[in-house]
């Protein structure tokens, strides 16, 4: 498959799609329905689609009953978190061996020409990157992740926090569930703001920035105190009345869900001339200019708000350039 007939590559040897990034349709004016239908089927296809998939495939086959979960007992907690390591391992590691170790596609629709193990670095443990976040995603967020949805398991099977049936409430947790994407993406955008303030950035985010040029393994590797504001996310199931069911849902969200921004390509090539689209460009401009993009590309154009956007134009650099050099301003006054 060709590119560039979808974009550009500079001297560098980096891709940028031709097309900017765009926010979803419901915020825009004239109203277009078409848009719209293709918004939502790229939103649930094929990212949400997967992660509602393995959720459903835990809830029947990992979590226990109720029962079980009432007591903190080492057999189905250890049970969960080697069901966690398994699934992130065969998601995170088909991506990884695809497309940076196989190839398949070599450079194409890449955005970042270089390949990580092109790139060793004395900020990554034992000066590569893919070893460095592969420990950290495995021994640091998932453990971390799995501690508070146990946390959270164990609250619901003790009656700590008030739960609803699907028996009784169906349509209720429909909705609870449809909006747990949404409220992912929010909450990661209010704490990616936070720890992108000074103090917290250098002791905690820096680590995760380390990775300017991401890839899957990338996606989990954080700092300990990142890890338990990310995966906080499921703590939203105490809000409301809610079902267990949400809160490994949410668990879900955050690990299979971080890869997306962190793959890489633009597209993935799956045959010869089809290719499934990543969506993942807009979390890459944010590793590659920092201060851009903490939402990547929601339902909510949160950045667009906040006046963080970047949609990949010229237009975009110069509004990113301009809010840095008023920053810069504001600093040296100070």
């Amino acid at each position: 498959m060709d590119d560039l007939k979808f974009g550009t590559r500079n001297k560098r040897g980096d891709w940028a799609p031709a097309q900017d990034l765009d926010v979803a349709p419901f915020w825009k004016w004239p109203v277009s329905l078409p848009k719209m239908f293709d918004y939502v089927v790229g939103y649930v296809w094929p990212w949400n689609l997967f992660i509602m998939a393995t959720t459903v495939l835990w809830w029947y086959f990992v979590v226990p009953d109720m029962a079980t979960m009432k007591t903190i007992g080492w057999a189905w907690i250890l049970k969960l978190l080697a069901a966690n390591w398994i699934g992130n391992f065969l998601f995170y590691g088909f991506i990884e061996l695809r497309y940076y170790r196989a190839r398949v596609q070599e450079r194409r629709f890449k955005y970042n020409g270089k390949f990580p193990a092109e790139q060793p670095s004395d900020v990554f443990l034992f000066r590569s990157q893919n070893i460095d976040n592969f420990l950290r995603s495995f021994f640091v967020s998932i453990p971390i992740g799995t501690a508070i949805e146990v946390g959270l398991l164990w609250a619901f099977a003790n009656g700590l926090t008030p739960m609803v049936t699907w028996q009784a409430h169906p349509v209720y947790l429909i909705v609870l569930t449809l909006l747990a994407p949404i409220a992912h993406e929010v909450h990661f955008f209010f704490i990616h703001r936070a720890i992108h303030w000074g103090p917290l950035y250098k002791w905690v985010h820096s680590v995760h920035h380390n990775s300017v040029n991401p890839s899957p393994w990338s996606s989990m590797s954080m700092h300990p105190v990142e890890s338990t504001l990310y995966f906080g996310v499921a703590f939203w199931v105490l809000a409301v009345p809610s079902h267990p069911f949400i809160a490994v849902y949410f668990f879900h969200l955050a690990a299979f869900g971080a890869v997306v921004g962190h793959i890489g390509f633009d597209r993935l090539e799956v045959t010869g001339d089809v290719a499934q689209p990543s969506h993942a460009y807009a979390h890459y401009l944010h590793h590659k200019y920092f201060e851009v993009n903490y939402c990547d590309n929601g339902f909510f154009p949160l950045d667009k708000w906040f006046g963080t956007w970047h949609d990949g134009s010229s237009e975009g650099d110069r509004r990113m350039q301009e809010r840095f050099a008023k920053k810069k301003a504001r600093l040296n006054v100070g």
